[in-house]
Formats: C-alpha cells, sequence, structure tokens
C-alpha cells in the first residue's frame, strides 16, 4: 500500500535526502527494544501506566497501548521546545478502532490566561470518525487542519505534518491530505511532550506507534516519503511512479518511470488494456526486461507504435528483478493511467443529478483535442439525442437561462477536433422543486422484501405513484394528496429489482402536471428481521414516531434488567459505528443486576422457514473496554442460544454470529411463528460495557 507514490526520483537523491533530513531531527523515537531517542538530543521518552514495546508482525517492535492511562512521556527540552516557523512531525501509526473518539498520536500541550482549557503547541491525531488531523499553536493562534481520507481501524499509517511560515501540510502516507494558509511563529512552551495522549483532555489512543520524529525543519513531500520509506533499510518494490496512479494523461504517448526497489538490477515491465492480464503477467502484456527506470510508450519502436488510444484506460506493472536474491522477482502493484476520450466529459450538474438549481448553468470537460463544442438541450430525450445543427462554440459551458422547476431536462454535447465531429452522450438532471429523497435510495440493494415506500414533496399538490419490474410499463398503483408521501407494495420477491416513479400535479401552477424521475431499488436474497434503519427521533406524540428503545424494549423499568437502548439524547441510535446502512443499535450493559438485555416483539417475517431459511446471523461489535460476559440470544422469550466466544462482548471489529435454526427447533421453537428475538448479556463477573448489534438477517442454504 506504500508504492503509489508520484515524484520521479532516484534511490541516490532520496538515500541524500533521507541523510540530509536527519541533521534536523530534534527527537526520534523507534521504539527497538528501548524507549531512547535517536536524534542525539537526550530525549528519551519514559513508559506511563501499561505502555510496553511489543512485536508487530508488519513493523517489528513498536509501542502498544491499549487507551486505559498509557502513554510514553518525554521531558521539556529547548530542543523540543520549538519557537521558529519551521516543524516537521511524524510518526507511523495503528489505530484499533478509530470511531472510538478523538486520539492523540503526540502532543505538546500548555496553559494560559487566554485558554480555559489545555491546548497544543503542536499535535498529531484522528478525530472520531478517523479523520487525521495536524494541530498548532502560531503567533497565539490555534490552527486546526483536519485531513482526508478517513483513515480505516487497525491498519498502519504513515502520518506527517509541516509548517513553514505560510503554509500547513498534513500528510498521509506520503501524500498530501490537506493543506491550510497560516503565519507566525510556533508557540512553545515549557511543558513535556506526550506520545499517545493529551495530558489535559485525555483523549488516550488505543493502537501502535512506531518510529516517531520531529524536526525543526521543514521537510519537503520527497524527503517525507524518504523518512516513510527509511531508504536505505531494504524497500524492494519499484515506487514513485510517474504518471500517477489513476491519472487522467492527456497525450498519445507516455513515459512511465519509476524509483527502483533496494534491490532491484533490472526491471520486468507489463503493459496492457486489461487489468487481469497485467496483474497475471500474461505473455501479450510483457514488453522485456531492462536496465532503464523508464519505458516510453506510444511511439514507433516501443509499445503501442501507432499512439495511445483517446478513451482508453492503460494498465501497467513493474516487477524489480535481483538474481543474486532468493526472494527475486517482487511483483509490482497494477497502476492505470487513462487518456481521456474524445466526447465531452465530467458534466457539471453530474448526470442524474437531482434538485438542480434552476439557474445553474452548464459545464464539462472537453473531450481530447476537442476545439469546438456543440451544445443540444432540451425536455425530451429524443429529441436531444437526434438533434443536429447546432451553433459550436469555444467555451465549456452553458447557460440555458432560467429553467422550470421540478423539471427534467436533458443534454448533450458534441465536440470537434478540427478533423470530425464526436458526438456526446445525453445527461440529464432534474431542478429544484421535484420530488426528492427516494427511501430506498434509488439504486439500493438488500432492501427488505416488506419495504414501505417514502419521498419528500416537490410542488405538486397531488401525487400518483407509479411501480412494477419492468421500467418501461410501470402501473399506477396509488395517489395521494401532499402529507401523505408513502406507499405500501406488500409482499415482494426475493433479489428482485423494483422501478417507481412519483408524478405530481399542482392546479395552481401553469408547469403542472411533472413526471418525476425514475427510481429503483433491489429486494435482498435473505430476510431481514430488523436492519436498525427504520427507527428515527421523532417525538412520540407524531405518529411517525419509532424511536429505537420503543422497539426494542431494554431495562429502563427493570431493575433486574441492566440494559438501556439508544442514547438518553438524539440522535438515538448509533450514527457512526454501523456495519451497513446509517444506523447500529447501541446497548449499554450493567451486569450487576445479573443480565442485561432487550427484545424485540416481530410483527413481521414471523415464518422462519420460508424460502428454506436455516441460518439466523446477527452481526454485534463490542469494545476492548468492555467486561467480558456471556453473549446470547432467545426466541420467544424463553429458548436460548449463547456465543461461543466468551470474550464476544471485547470484540473490537463488527463480527457476524451465523446460528443454525435447527439449534432453536431442537429446543422447541415453532420456527413458523417466532414472535420476539432477545439479544442480551448474562453475568460472569457483574461487568459492565457498551454493544452495537446491526443487520439481523435469516439466509438460506447456500448454493
Amino acid at each position: 500500500m506504500y508504492r503509489s507514490l508520484t515524484f520521479l526520483i532516484s534511490f541516490i537523491l532520496l538515500l541524500y535526502l533521507a541523510m540530509n533530513a536527519q541533521a534536523n531531527l530534534v527527537g526520534h523515537w523507534q521504539f527497538e527494544g528501548n524507549l531512547n531517542d535517536l536524534s542525539g538530543n537526550g530525549n528519551d521518552t519514559t513508559a506511563q501506566g501499561d505502555a510496553a514495546i511489543e512485536n508487530d508482525p508488519e513493523r517489528g517492535l513498536v509501542a502498544v497501548l491499549d487507551g486505559n492511562g498509557d502513554y510514553l512521556e518525554i521531558p521539556n527540552s529547548n530542543s523540543l521546545n520549538i519557537t521558529s516557523d519551521q516543524i516537521t512531525l511524524a510518526s507511523w501509526v495503528y489505530f484499533n478502532d478509530v470511531s472510538g473518539g478523538p486520539e492523540i498520536v503526540l502532543a505538546k500541550i500548555f496553559r494560559d490566561g487566554q485558554h480555559s482549557a489545555p491546548y497544543f503547541a503542536y499535535n498529531l491525531c484522528i478525530l472520531s470518525n478517523g479523520t487525521p488531523r495536524l494541530m498548532l499553536v502560531t503567533s497565539g493562534s490555534e490552527r486546526r487542519l483536519p485531513g482526508s481520507p478517513n483513515l480505516e481501524s487497525e491498519r498502519w499509517y504513515h502520518m506527517a505534518g509541516t509548517y513553514d511560515g505560510s503554509e500547513m501540510i498534513l500528510y498521509v502516507d506520503g501524500e498530501v491530505s490537506a493543506t491550510m494558509n497560516a503565519m507566525g511563529n510556533i508557540n512553545g512552551y515549557d511543558t513535556p511532550l506526550l506520545l499517545g495522549i493529551n495530558g489535559g483532555r485525555g483523549e488516550p489512543m488505543t493502537g501502535k506507534i512506531d518510529d516517531v520524529r520531529i524536526y525543526n525543519h521543514v521537510l519537503d513531500q520527497v524527503e517525507i516519503q524518504a523518512i516513510m520509506l527509511q531508504i536505505g533499510g531494504g524497500y524492494p518494490y519499484a515506487m514513485a511512479l510517474s504518471p500517477k496512479d489513476g491519472a487522467i494523461h492527456e497525450e498519445t504517448w507516455v513515459n512511465l518511470s519509476w524509483r527502483p526497489g533496494d534491490y532491484a538490477v533490472s526491471h520486468d515491465v507489463y503493459i496492457g488494456e486489461s487489468f487481469d492480464d497485467v496483474d497475471a503477467g500474461a505473455e501479450s502484456t510483457f514488453h522485456g526486461n531492462q536496465t532503464a527506470a523508464f519505458i516510453v510508450a506510444g511511439f514507433p519502436g516501443f509499445p503501442y507504435p501507432d499512439g495511445l488510444v483517446p478513451g482508453t484506460t492503460y494498465y501497467w506493472r513493474i516487477d524489480e528483478v535481483n538474481d543474486t536474491e532468493p526472494n527475486s522477482p517482487w511483483k509490482g502493484d497494477v497502476w492505470s493511467f487513462s487518456i481521456p476520450p474524445k466526447t465531452a466529459y465530467s458534466p457539471d450538474p453530474a448526470d442524474a443529478a437531482e434538485q438542480v438549481d434552476p439557474d445553474a448553468n452548464l459545464s464539462w470537460t472537453g473531450g481530447f483535442g476537442s476545439k469546438l463544442h456543440t451544445v443540444y438541450f432540451g425536455e425530451s430525450f429524443d429529441d436531444v439525442s437526434n438533434a443536429s445543427g447546432g451553433s459550436p462554440q469555444g467555451a465549456t459551458t452553458y447557460d440555458p437561462g432560467r429553467l422550470k422547476m421540478a423539471e427534467t431536462y436533458y443534454w448533450r454535447v458534441d465536440e470537434f477536433d478540427a478533423i470530425e465531429t464526436h458526438k456526446g452522450d445525453v445527461w440529464s438532471f432534474i431542478t429544484e422543486g421535484a420530488v426528492g429523497s427516494p427511501n430506498p435510495a434509488n439504486g439500493s440493494v438488500h432492501v427488505t422484501q416488506t419495504p414501505v415506500l417514502t419521498w419528500e414533496p416537490g410542488l405538486g399538490a397531488t401525487h400518483e405513484v407509479y411501480f412494477g419490474t419492468d421500467a418501461t410499463s410501470l402501473e399506477l398503483k396509488s395517489s395521494g394528496n401532499l402529507g401523505s408521501e408513502s406507499y405500501d407494495p406488500g409482499q415482494l420477491e426475493w433479489n428482485t429489482t423494483y422501478y417507481w416513479r412519483i408524478d405530481e400535479a399542482n392546479s395552481a401552477n401553469a408547469d403542472s402536471p411533472w413526471t418525476g424521475p425514475l427510481w429503483s431499488f433491489t429486494t435482498a436474497n435473505f430476510l431481514i428481521i430488523d436492519d436498525m434503519e427504520s427507527y428515527n427521533d421523532l417525538d412520540p406524540a407524531d405518529p411517525a414516531s419509532n424511536r429505537i428503545f420503543n422497539a426494542w424494549i431494554d431495562g429502563y423499568d427493570d431493575p433486574t434488567n441492566g440494559s438501556l437502548v439508544g442514547y438518553e439524547t438524539p440522535l438515538f441510535a448509533e450514527q457512526t459505528i454501523v456495519h451497513s446502512g446509517n444506523q447500529s443499535m447501541p446497548m449499554s450493559y450493567d451486569n450487576s443486576v445479573g443480565k442485561s438485555e432487550a427484545t424485540l416483539t416481530l410483527t413481521s417475517n414471523r415464518d422462519w422457514t420460508v424460502k428454506g431459511v436455516d441460518t439466523l446471523t446477527i452481526w454485534f461489535r463490542g469494545d476492548s473496554g468492555n467486561t467480558a460476559e456471556n453473549l446470547y440470544v432467545a426466541l420467544n422469550g424463553k429458548t436460548r442460544v449463547d456465543n461461543d466466544n466468551p470474550d464476544a462482548a471485547t470484540l473490537t471489529r463488527w463480527t457476524p454470529w451465523n446460528i443454525n435454526l435447527q439449534t432453536f427447533a431442537d429446543q422447541g421453537v415453532n420456527l413458523t411463528n417466532v414472535n420476539s428475538i432477545t439479544l442480551g448479556l448474562s453475568s460472569v463477573t457483574g461487568g459492565t460495557g457498551m454493544m452495537y448489534f446491526d443487520d439481523i438477517r435469516l439466509y438460506p442454504p447456500a448454493p
């Protein structure tokens, strides 16, 4: 995952840059059997709590933090008390669970008269949604730079942040994640440097850190990549490719280049138009072994001598070869680049966009080599698709004027490249005021076979619902007035695609009636008992109210039941820690009273024999801080099955629990009439914790 880098640089240059960066180190902790500072500045760290050095299968010896008050502390020193406008922070990080809350990688904190809470002189951390962040205080002002992408749990990343007096840059795995303008000197303070915690606010890190570095100098991206890869330390794969993986390359020839792996003597080169062929090393994609770290394609005498073809994606791979090494060759990743099509692409508004401003201008990216553009626009797909003879223009924008509200529009752009005209695709969008927000969402899969369709009304006072399995001949199924935006199609078939449309009318509007967009969804090939998606936060007085704790009955009024479903204030369901969809069920437990459980009474899907279903699957997730209690499920209020794992409540990733339904039948449950399901934890030590449940399903036997 660390091979997709962007700079064309040689191994010798990278080694020089890494050595040059070493001279500016003020703190370097590699945890190779000790907590010593390798920078030569004597900034040795001490372990607090249960912080320990342990072996990691990917990175060797690393510092391990369990989030329960353990961290690493480095006393304040002049070298770490940086007060200039130059700094670089870097660390390898591994988070056990990125969704648990803000977690600190490194922090130098301070308090002063301007801040009631502790602030950061400098800091690297992640937020509760896995967003990496760099924080600095410059000239008394706190600068917060969140980046992207959101990091994943249980995976190593290299995070780095720099500041040069005018710009903050955050890097993830050697690539720029985010930038922000800033100014002034860093506010250094006579406080310790902490790794894995913020001494004032907590925010402990649960995971691992390795190769932590602080510089009183700004490293550029190439230098960041050099320290990340520990050049000279034996990275065998080709990297630093050009063009960048996934790039749009606007030429019919290309110079493919890379930085050789550390042991490479020569390189096997593969180029082709099929990912699978290149990945498999098909003979047609092999273009020889060579010593040069570049190859030209798209010229006579080279691969693709007739030139690269617009509208085509090309894949390439470099295997590093050294016959004296037993692990040679080292198979490289498959990279790609694309030549833009000769037709227009990347429309704005995007194709099939909804709720578009009626005053919006249209824009697009011109096709490869295009000189002039002809736009066709209208309210009929056929008219736009068949149009011809329009007036060409030079700009890649078009103003259609003020548009009707709640209307579907179609448009097409033909591109002229001075030789021929290339007819474009027909795109569409719908202006504001139309029906929107379909539920199930357009294109949804794994939808329950008993859905209730809902939508947000547009301008219409009345509506008609069209529904069916044939998109070209939908049947009128229902009609209604404003305020009744729902339709129950009844029991649907399994694993079937359905189409639906809402047409609206309003006699007070001259543009009425309006034909709505076509939506679709596909039902599941399993039975959904509860996917937690239907619950809301509406007041119980509202007829549409469906709070999760009113469906799953917990121990709120039961002194013998220590469970509480949902949160005390909206949002009641969990919105971040989910297995699929948008919600899961949080359930806290306190087994000092003996047990904690919640029960759902089934009003539908009570026959657990339909379609031959034979397996109950429950997705669950715990927390490493939970007390390990027995996880169980019961049907009809009596028959109980325990999870085989006594530590199930401490698992920190979503885990499927698959139960053969015969297990319940053997205990006397009538599977044709299951009226309730209970999820619970029984007491082992009388402990406490928080569990999450999602996607309770019934599956038929595998084909």
